[in-house]
């Protein structure tokens, strides 16, 4: 196998090739909240059922963690541009098929297409940056990345919100993927001007297609219960999971049989050694689990159980957008300085924030409750912003350069399968207490309570590896080789092990 790293002379456009990156970053990650604000503007406009609102949300987010980690691999072995810039053409095209369908399967097709599109593109960026950037530079491109993931989670419903206020109900549906498609074209255009052409890695290596299916299998049917558990009644769906655990397990020992035989596997195990990996893969899929059920769980809050229309419940976390694009820029500068230390602030502040929020709506019920969560939400952005973009550094600090793509595919997955997770177990909470007691405040309060306790799971994870490494100091430590895209002393990837 021939492992490629970049070249020692930094590329001259690499900050102009980030922008690109980011720029399909923000639309396929916009495409995960900017929906649900239109979900009644899609029942009236298209006829839109119940099921077919539920496949639009819950199938773009199944196919795009589908996605991700075969399409990492393939952009480590035949090249991470031409990845990339498929990837964003098929979205592209996809957002335009989205808003022009005439009707529902059509859509809900489409839907799934977009997300295995974005799946693509997710990944290359992980592995352009690793590429592209080196120390203290990279810490502050996936600074970058992070206040991405803030803003465009946190945009989706306020963007959601205004073009439907502009264009109207019957319609408004259909500019939600519109409005993909200007950022969509100009970020092809520049992207086939500014993107490296590095040589792709392990051109001769056969890729691993029964890894793919299992994976993809045990993907599915991990995540399938959890989006639809609203959708799916009774309790008939759980038994998909151990089935999930079969399959995993299955891909676990075949990805193991390929290393001992010398061929190369779709995951390389070894990343597994590595306790920076292992530990911030945790982190990100547990904080993911309780940050993006928090924008899902208020958005519904506002707009069924005190009236707001879906702008106003989109300027509502306007705060928490902001302040989360503030504090990853601070927390990728900072990060080379204070390591795990970033991530436990953040994490805290994020536990701080939603508590701010359940305070705010028992002492403030009703139409001043913006006004009145608009501090903690500032304060919980702040501590986002500081956990997200750190935590990424930080997990891939010592992946090689040539598993990049594989790698930004397993962490990005855990994000995708944590956050249908916690949706699914706040909104139980949530609907639960609503159904049988008819409160929504105190379904609000307990919704987010259970948002804090995963918050805390993650915390927890953050604080013991804090306190280990503070008792275990090591010569060469995880922010002294920041960024190197090497292995370090005592942590080679074994392949297979």
């Amino acid at each position: 196998m021939t492992t490629v790293t970049a070249p020692s002379a930094p590329d001259e456009r690499r900050w102009k090739a980030l922008g690109v990156c980011l720029a399909a970053g923000f639309i396929s990650l916009l495409d995960t909240s900017i929906v649900n604000v239109a979900l009644p503007s899609l029942e009236r406009g298209l006829g839109a059922s119940e099921a077919v609102q539920s496949w639009v949300v819950s199938g773009y987010a199944l196919t795009f963690g589908l996605a991700l980690v075969p399409a990492g691999r393939l952009g480590d072995m035949r090249g991470r541009r031409q990845a990339f810039l498929i990837g964003l053409a098929l979205f592209t095209v996809a957002s335009l098929a989205c808003g022009l369908a005439a009707s529902p399967s059509w859509l809900v097709l489409f839907r799934l297409i977009q997300g295995t599109a974005a799946g693509m593109v997710a990944p290359q960026t992980t592995g352009l940056i690793q590429q592209m950037f080196r120390s203290s530079e990279r810490a502050k491109a996936f600074g970058l990345v992070g206040t991405v993931i803030g803003v465009s989670t946190a945009a989706g419903p306020l963007a959601g919100g205004l073009l439907i206020d502009a264009v109207g109900t019957d319609d408004g549906w259909r500019w939600v993927f519109f409005v993909n498609l200007p950022i969509g074209v100009a970020a092809f255009v520049a992207g086939l001007r500014l993107l490296p052409r590095y040589p792709a890695a392990g051109k001769r290596e056969e890729f691993d297609l029964f890894g793919v299916l299992l994976l993809g299998s045990g993907v599915v049917a991990l995540m399938l219960p959890l989006v639809q558990e609203q959708q799916w009644t009774g309790r008939a769906k759980w038994t998909l999971l151990p089935v999930a655990l079969a399959l995993l397990g299955g891909f676990w020992a075949w990805e193991k049989r390929q290393g001992l035989r010398g061929r190369a596997p779709l995951v390389d195990l070894g990343l597994f050694s590595l306790r920076s990996f292992t530990l911030g893969a945790l982190i990100s899929l547990t904080y993911f689990a309780g940050f993006t059920t928090v924008f899902f769980l208020y958005a519904l809050y506002l707009q069924n159980g005190v009236g707001y229309s879906a702008l106003a419940s989109g300027l509502t976390v306007l705060p928490f957008a902001a302040a989360s694009a503030v504090g990853a820029a601070v927390g990728g500068r900072l990060v080379v300085r204070f390591g795990r230390k970033l991530v436990v602030i953040g994490l805290g502040g994020v536990a701080l924030g939603l508590l701010g929020v359940m305070l705010a709506v028992q002492l403030v019920p009703g139409r001043n409750l913006g006004w009145a969560s608009a501090l903690p939400l500032l304060v919980g952005g702040i501590g986002s912003g500081l956990t997200v973009s750190p935590n990424t550094t930080l997990t891939l600090t010592r992946v090689p350069v040539h598993r990049a793509g594989a790698a930004g595919g397993v962490l990005q997955t855990g994000q995708r399968v944590g956050s249908a997770a916690g949706i699914a177990v706040v909104g139980s909470v949530y609907f639960a207490h609503l159904a049988n007691h008819g409160r929504t405040d105190t379904a609000m309060q307990l919704g987010l309570l259970s948002a804090v306790g995963i918050i805390v799971v993650a915390l927890a994870l953050a604080v013991a590896d804090l306190r280990e490494r503070q008792a275990r100091p090591e010569p060469a430590g995880e922010t002294a080789g920041l960024g190197t895209g090497e292995t370090g002393p005592g942590e080679a990837v074994r392949s297979g092990t």
